[in-house]
Order: C-alpha cells, then sequence, then structure tokens
C-alpha cells in the first residue's frame, strides 16, 4: 500500500493475551495470532495493531514495560514475532505496534537505578520531588488515589499519573527523549509498518503545583508536546512508509490538528475519547448512567466537521481494550435480534464517519459484554480500584457490579469466541478470565457461515471504504441533530452525495418528509416502509 492510500486503511486490534491461546495456558500467544491471520485477511483490514508484547510484570496488562526491546515470554519468543511479521506481510497485512513511552514499569533498569541515590544519572529519567509535608501536590492517578508515590530510600516522591508501577518519564531530559528515539527506531529496523503511542498527549509536564482539580491541566497537552512530537518525527518515522496514531487523553480538536496535520511532521492520527464520556455523570467514569444521544451526536460531528476543516485526521472507533463493548453500550443485547441488528447499525454509523477505523477483535461479530455477577470475576488493577473506591463511598455491592459491568475495561477483554465448543475454541486449558455465556452462538465460525451476520456487515464496510473515495475525502454534513433517535449526515465529494441514516432506537421511527432519499442503496440493515426505518436500522443511500 502506497503512502497516499494509508487513509483509506482499515486497522483490526489484537488483545493478545485474549486473542488466541495455542499453549493451553489460559493466554493467548504471539502464535495464536499466527494462526489466525488468514481470518484476519478474510475480514479485509490492512493493518493489524498488537496491544504491548514487551517484557513486563503485567500489572496493567503490559503497559507497564520493563525492557522495551524484549518478547514477554507469555506472549513467545522474538522469533515469534519475527514470523508474525514476516506472515502478516504475506497477507498484504501490516503491522502496527504499541508502545508505551510516557512512562515505564517500575521493574525497568532504568527506574531501579533512579531509585539507587539521588545522584544516579537515571534519576532524571523520572519525577522525582521532594516534600516534607506529603505528596508534592494533590494530582490524582488516573487509577484512583494520589499521583505521587513516596520512595522511603531516597526520602523523595515520584510521579505516576497512573497505576504506582508505572512511573512518568522526564521527557524533560534530552538522554530520556534519545533513548526512547532508539527503542523506536529498534523496532523499525526489526519490520514493524507503524506505532500507537499510548497517552502520548501527556509526556510534557508543566507547573508542578496544586490543582483545583486533579492536575490534568499541567500535564495534558502540555507546553513542549508538540515540539517533542515532532522531534520524535524527525528522529524515526517521519521518512518512512508508516502510518501512526496517537492516544489522546482529555484533548481538543485545535491541538489534534495541530498533531495531525501533515506540513507540521508529527502524527498521522489522533484517538480521542470524547464520544465515550456520554454514559458518565459530570465526567465520572464509575457511574451508573446510559447513554446521552444528542451529546453522542454532538461530539462525533464537532470533531469530524472541526478536523476536516483544520486539515487533520481522526481515528474512529467504537470500541477497545479500555472500552465496554459497543453493542452492550450503545445498542442492545437484549435479545438476539436487536443484537445483531443494533451491531450492524452501529457498525454503518461509524464506517460511513471519515478517520481511519479501528475494529477491536470479537467486535465484528458483535460479542457483547460479559454481564459479570461477582468480583471475583474482574481481573483489570482499574476496576478492583474502583471497586474498593465505590465500598469506601458507601454504595452497596448491587449497585457496584451494575457500574463495574457498565464501565469495567473488563467488558472487552473477555477472549474472542471462536466456536460454539469448550472454552469458545480459545483454549484448551482454563481462560486467564471468564468467557461469557453466549459463546455457543456468538461466535467466528457461525458467523462466517450465516452471511447475514454481523462479520459480513464489517466485510462489506471494509470493502465500501476501499473502494469508494467519498469515505476517505468527502466533507461530512450534519442533519437533524436534534432528532431523539436517528443519527443522520451526508457526505459529499466530486459532485456524490452520501446520505448515511442510523436509528438508535428499538422502535420504528419515521424519517423526516423533507429528506431526499432517491437513489441508489449501498448499503442497508433493516427495512424502510411506509417512511418509518425499522428498529435499529440503518441505510446508506447515493442520492440522485
Amino acid at each position: 500500500m502506497a503512502q497516499k492510500d494509508w487513509k483509506k486503511s482499515v486497522v483490526y486490534q489484537i488483545y493478545p493475551k485474549s486473542f488466541n491461546d495455542t499453549t493451553g495456558n489460559g493466554e493467548g500467544d504471539l502464535k495464536g495470532i499466527i494462526e489466525k491471520l488468514d481470518y484476519i485477511q478474510y475480514l479485509g483490514v490492512d493493518y493489524i495493531w498488537l496491544t504491548p508484547v514487551y517484557e513486563s510484570p503485567m500489572n496493567d496488562n503490559g503497559y507497564d514495560i520493563s525492557n522495551y526491546l524484549k518478547i514477554n515470554e507469555r506472549f513467545g519468543t522474538l522469533e515469534d514475532f519475527e514470523t508474525l511479521i514476516s506472515e502478516a506481510h504475506k497477507r498484504d497485512l501490516k503491522v502496527m505496534i504499541d508502545i508505551v513511552i510516557n512512562h515505564t514499569s517500575t521493574e525497568h533498569e532504568w527506574f531501579k537505578e533512579a531509585i539507587r541515590s539521588k545522584d544516579n544519572p537515571y534519576r532524571d529519567y523520572y519525577f522525582f520531588k521532594p516534600s516534607q509535608d506529603g505528596p508534592p501536590t494533590n494530582w490524582e492517578s488516573k487509577f484512583g488515589g494520589n499521583a505521587w508515590q513516596y520512595d522511603e530510600k531516597t526520602d523523595e516522591y515520584y510521579l505516576h499519573l497512573f497505576d504506582v508501577t508505572q512511573a512518568d518519564l522526564n521527557w524533560d531530559n534530552e538522554a530520556v527523549r534519545q533513548a526512547l528515539y532508539d527503542v523506536v527506531n529498534h523496532w523499525i529496523e526489526f519490520g514493524v509498518d507503524g506505532f500507537r503511542f499510548d497517552v502520548i498527549n501527556l509526556i510534557s509536564k508543566g507547573e508542578f503545583k496544586d490543582s483545583p482539580k486533579i492536575g490534568k491541566e499541567f500535564y495534558t497537552d502540555g507546553p513542549h508536546v508538540h515540539e517533542y512530537l515532532h522531534e520524535l518525527n524527525r528522529h524515526t518515522f517521519g521518512d518512512k512508509d508508516m502510518m501512526t496514531v496517537g492516544e489522546m487523553s482529555s484533548t481538543t480538536i485545535d491541538n489534534c490538528i495541530k498533531y495531525t496535520k501533515s506540513d507540521r511532521q508529527e502524527l498521522s492520527s489522533v484517538f480521542n475519547f470524547h464520544h465515550l464520556k456520554v454514559d458518565y455523570v459530570d465526567g465520572e467514569k464509575w457511574s451508573n448512567a446510559k447513554l446521552d444521544f444528542l451529546k453522542l451526536k454532538e461530539i462525533l460531528m464537532d470533531w469530524q466537521v472541526g478536523i476536516y476543516e483544520g486539515g487533520g485526521w481522526n481515528a474512529i472507533f467504537w470500541c477497545n481494550h479500555d472500552q465496554p463493548r459497543v453493542v452492550s453500550r450503545f445498542g442492545d443485547d437484549s435479545t438476539e435480534e436487536n443484537r445483531q441488528a443494533s451491531a450492524k447499525m452501529l457498525a454503518i454509523a461509524l464506517h460511513m464517519l471519515q478517520g481511519t477505523p479501528y475494529i477491536y477483535q470479537g467486535e465484528e461479530i458483535g460479542m457483547t459484554d460479559p454481564h459479570f455477577d461477582s468480583i471475583q470475576q474482574y481481573r483489570d488493577v482499574e476496576s478492583r480500584n474502583a471497586y474498593d473506591n465505590l465500598k469506601q463511598q458507601g454504595k452497596d455491592e448491587s449497585e457496584i457490579l451494575t457500574i463495574l459491568g457498565q464501565k469495567s475495561r473488563d467488558n472487552s477483554r473477555t477472549p474472542i469466541q471462536w466456536t460454539s465448543g469448550e472454552q469458545a475454541g480459545f483454549t484448551t486449558g482454563t481462560p486467564w478470565i471468564d468467557i461469557p455465556n453466549n459463546a455457543q452462538y456468538i461466535n467466528v465460525e457461525a458467523a462466517i457461515e450465516n452471511k447475514t451476520s454481523v462479520l459480513h456487515t464489517y466485510r462489506e464496510l471494509i470493502r465500501l471504504r476501499h473502494e469508494h473515495d467519498i469515505i476517505t475525502y468527502g466533507d461530512i454534513e450534519p442533519l437533524y441533530m436534534e432528532h431523539p433517535q436517528l443519527f443522520m449526515y451526508r457526505r459529499n465529494y466530486d459532485g456524490q452525495t452520501w446520505l448515511v441514516v442510523a436509528n438508535f432506537s428499538k422502535e420504528a421511527v419515521k424519517l423526516p418528509e423533507d429528506i431526499n432519499r432517491q437513489g441508489t442503496v449501498i448499503i442497508q440493515n433493516g427495512t424502510i416502509e411506509n417512511g418509518e426505518i425499522s428498529p435499529f436500522g440503518a441505510i446508506v443511500i447515493d442520492v440522485q
């Protein structure tokens, strides 16, 4: 695929631990991914993105890296990874790897050196601060609690915006930046085709002082972040045929245009999560709240129009390893009919937007949240911390489990359901996390055989993106933004107009009478009869 065409790509995200286990130990591995490359090729995507497979104590499922240059032996060997890249390339699949350069594990050699003494040269690789009165600031960790951890040996605190075992790196230190560029270049030389940079807009910290909130105004889109990303680009992937995407925490449209505008030489594209906070209460994730549909449309369209007009580029997605399954979240998995209809509708609504689509493993077959009923079934550190915090707030067990059932990252981390057989065909052993009970009828094998399945809708959407430039390059025109059930927009390009209509309701909904829907149907889920679109119906029309 030539560089000029990368914007037409579709990416498939793999969470290796839950993808396919070839050893019987209950956890997925690199050989398991190799074994399923034919399936991924069948789906039709262009890239696979692997969440971290580096050496790690796995306190945050691999996002706590202890050695950037080694493969975690629980996933396999360096030779396995080399084979994966080679076999992917044989199938015209490119490989994007996830890399965490905002922080390292406290098991990393750099950090082990840093805590030896205050005058160790690696000390300045991290943020250590003295304080006589407790933590240096009141900043909160993303995983709960204060973001500073006391180191008794050197009588100072180190910064960890995430888990206590994930110490933030000091990008103001030129030696740190060069060491990280060396890491990126190592993997470029190894043969990878792209990078996903974890929480990359947090790398530049500003002032260290107390915050009226949780501190994120001092480190989000910080003072030198664009400078550092431009430097990263110039020293590593900038002159290569590579696609990059930055995960952006609590960012802005203006910053994301700067991150991705090609003449600024920073990143290819960005992930933002504003549209996935529309079931929060006053910004609080751990709450029992439902979808604010009008807010969802407003955020999606603000970003679509804003990024397009600013000349930037966005990643578009419903799901990933940190988000619940979208069919359970914004669709309806209460019946099999509604699950299939809403999964297809959500796919069409998203994949007709501008940007690079990311499909998270299992999304393409309409996998649901597992609906766990016990805290013992959860594995995620963030979820377990939230459980403890909600307990301390006085909430009862039932309410806490309801909240976790809506918001936990473990909702998306259950193994892919390959077959209706033992352990859904994922492992011959005991899976590291429970498999949902619906694997008997929601699985890849059944989805391939059923030509009206969710899977075949995804395959068609990928084909359409590859073949029709209007999806990639067309502008976007929001329609009927105040409609309480319909998500509608037009795509316009080179004299052509496509109308997209998606019904987010479990009821049939009357279409606006003044909308022109005469033309050729491009893709359709459900029906339009007597001016009404069926429950969870969606249609794309090339209007005349």
